[in-house]
């Protein structure tokens, strides 16, 4: 048992047979894979020894931060939906199915915080004229 050789297979796991296509790119995606595994190995065993930390924690925490930027892209992305896409913003349910959220989550699933980072990543006011007015942060932010 190697826990760095397996953290890394974990994250980075084989693709199954019969799921790349063209099928005669699954060995380049297999080698693709060994790759990135190789890489995060190299990555936890300097982290872990420079740390003096557990690789597996590491890991976990790692997870954790990229799951905690997903979640925030999510909200941009809603944000964007609601208020910025021309006159007529995407439907509520159109972006709850889209996102696994409710129509309910995604009325509060972004605030004020989340309009002005579209804002500024658009270069340009949001549509809306609710927006700015009505918006408010996230419960729990």
């Amino acid at each position: 048992m190697n826990l760095i050789s397996d953290v890394a297979a974990i994250r980075y796991p084989l693709p199954p047979p019969g799921s790349v296509s063209p099928a005669d790119l699954y060995f380049e995606a297999c080698e693709q894979a060994e790759r990135l595994r190789a890489a995060e190995a190299e990555r936890l065993e300097a982290a872990s020894d420079g740390l003096d930390a557990d690789a597996l924690l590491l890991a976990l925490e790692d997870a954790k931060a990229r799951k905690a930027e997903a979640d925030a892209e999510i909200r941009r992305l809603l944000a964007y939906g609601r208020e910025f896409h021309g006159t007529r913003p995407y439907r509520l349910e159109s972006l709850a199915q889209a996102s696994g959220m409710t129509i309910s989550g995604i009325r509060t699933a972004y605030g004020t915080s989340e309009i002005e980072e579209v804002e500024h990543a658009v270069r340009r006011e949001p549509n809306r004229r609710t927006a700015k007015s009505s918006a408010k942060e996230p419960h729990g932010r």
